[in-house]
């Protein structure tokens, strides 16, 4: 069983990975974190990128499409590095999501997205108890 804390561990691991906050969308809350946040500590990380989810789910242009096209993630590139806000799938009480920062030296955008998509699966199916 994967738990929370298994879950942000085994997120940490991808290479690259610097940050990871489990996000409760519904109120903007962090329900927990990993890693080094240096510039923001978890609970501004939550609250901020609660308002960028936010923002692109109430957005017509980017979440207009086919029935059941649903957003699943948000790519924010930087310099130095990757922002991936994965939205986690399962039977929980709010929608909740995880926001992991990736330095760009050492990380793969793509390996990243294949490697979290499989984590964020295997906790959803497994449910989400510490």
């Amino acid at each position: 069983m994967l738990g929370i804390d298994g879950c942000l561990e085994r997120i940490m691991e991808i290479p690259g990975a610097r940050s990871v906050t489990l996000v409760d969308g519904a109120s903007g809350l962090a329900i927990a974190g990993a890693g080094q946040h240096d510039l923001v500590d978890e609970h501004e990380d939550a609250a901020t990128t609660t308002d960028v989810l936010r923002a692109v789910l109430a957005c017509p242009a980017l979440s207009t499409g086919r029935d059941g096209d649903d957003i699943t993630e948000i790519i924010v590139g930087s310099t130095r590095g990757f922002h991936l806000l994965n939205l986690v799938d399962g039977d929980f009480d709010g929608r909740l999501f995880v926001h992991v920062l990736f330095d760009d030296d050492s990380g793969n955008l793509a390996m990243a997205r294949f490697q979290l998509r499989g984590i964020l699966a295997e906790f959803a199916e497994d449910g989400h108890e510490r």
